[in-house]
């Protein structure tokens, strides 16, 4: 009987909880549901999709009670499911099997007994208090002023409800599936859009650089031309002063050697050219002065105090300050094309215009007619 019991439990349906009822169809992932129940999951998974006589026309999809796979059906809706006719050919089996005489004895031994009345049989259901209960409770026990009503019925009524919660159940079930899943691709969506702007921020941070690196070598490169243009002309300054001090030295040792001369016929002949030499030497006038200052670079002042504040306050363009920009970008180029139209047509008006006459002086005519 172990084996028959362990039978039947393979045969329960997993929504309507009794055994498989006829037609039986198996789903792509291996597991049986009656098609009534299928077809209660599918509505409940897909109350907005078209039905005829109470069953869906068009395809759809719903998931598995049992391992939550998804079901993905075709036009047919769950007629198009295939039927399980070896599960049907073992109901049939099963169920002549139990119907021996034996089985159903033991199957009635099975039966829950009263607690409070031994050897009854629970039998009705106390709907006041919600409880099956025997007919011994209602005659003269605890039950006896409640409503009670056959326990088949309220068996059924129950069974109903079940199977109608748990097809709720299941149709809810898929779509907080399908949030999570919305839920997910958005989440997958903002990391990729926050890559894509990260990416931008970037890009345009890695071109602010390039533009100060430009000007940085621009700016460099002025005070390098200018250092370079004051060290040559002090460098030549420089040789031109090395040079007269140079030939100074020779004036000086020829003066010296002039002074040893011990006679004065010759002494007196040297005398005149040197010193003339010397008034040469000693005379500067023909090289250059450097000016005060002249070696101070100061004037390349930078002051980036503005732009620092103007960096320091770089954000992101808010949606009406974007618009606002869009609007000004908008104008400038209506008034340049304004501008260019009226241009254009300027000239060629004045260009039509006939020169105006002069005006004669009436007192230069009459001074030449007296003349």
């Amino acid at each position: 009987m172990n084996n028959m019991d362990n039978l039947e439990k393979q045969l329960i349906c997993p929504i309507c909880l009794e055994m498989f009822t006829k037609p039986v169809v198996i789903l792509p992932c291996q597991h049986n549901l009656c098609r009534k129940c299928a077809n209660d999951i599918f509505q409940a998974s897909n109350p907005y999709l078209p039905t005829r006589a109470g069953s869906l026309t068009s395809g759809g999809r719903f998931r598995c009670p049992s391992c939550r796979h998804e079901v993905v059906l075709d036009r047919h809706g769950v007629y198009g499911l295939q039927r399980n006719l070896l599960v049907e050919n073992i109901i049939d089996m099963f169920k002549q099997e139990s119907s021996s005489g034996k089985p159903v004895e033991e199957r009635k031994e099975q039966m829950p007994m009263c607690d409070v009345h031994e050897g009854e049989k629970i039998n009705i259901y106390c709907i006041t208090h919600a409880v099956p209960t025997c007919s011994m409770c209602k005659i003269f026990g605890a039950h006896k002023d409640c409503e009670v009503s056959p326990i088949t019925s309220i068996y059924q009524t129950k069974k109903m409800e079940l199977s109608d919660g748990i097809a709720m159940m299941v149709g809810n079930n898929d779509r907080m599936q399908g949030i999570i899943s919305q839920l997910e691709e958005t989440c997958r969506a903002i990391e990729e859009n926050g890559r894509r702007q990260k990416t931008m921020v970037c890009e345009k941070f890695d071109q602010l650089y390039s533009v100060l690196e430009e000007k940085k070598r621009e700016m460099s490169q002025k005070v390098t031309d200018e250092q370079e243009e004051k060290l040559s002309y002090i460098r030549s300054l420089t040789r031109k002063y090395g040079d007269h001090l140079e030939q100074s030295c020779k004036v000086v040792e020829m003066g010296i050697q002039n002074m040893e001369e011990p006679e004065m016929a010759l002494f007196l002949q040297n005398t005149k050219p040197l010193l003339k030499k010397i008034t040469d030497a000693t005379s500067t006038a023909h090289l250059d002065k450097v000016e005060r200052g002249y070696e101070n670079m100061d004037h390349f002042h930078v002051e980036f105090k503005k732009v620092g504040q103007a960096l320091r306050s770089i954000d992101f363009i808010q949606e009406e300050e974007e618009e606002e920009h869009d609007d000004e970008e908008g104008e400038a180029e209506d008034e340049e094309a304004a501008q260019t139209v009226s241009e254009g047509s300027a000239v060629p008006t004045a260009s039509l215009q006939p020169p105006e006459p002069q005006q004669t002086n009436p007192s230069t005519v009459t001074s030449a007619t007296s003349s």
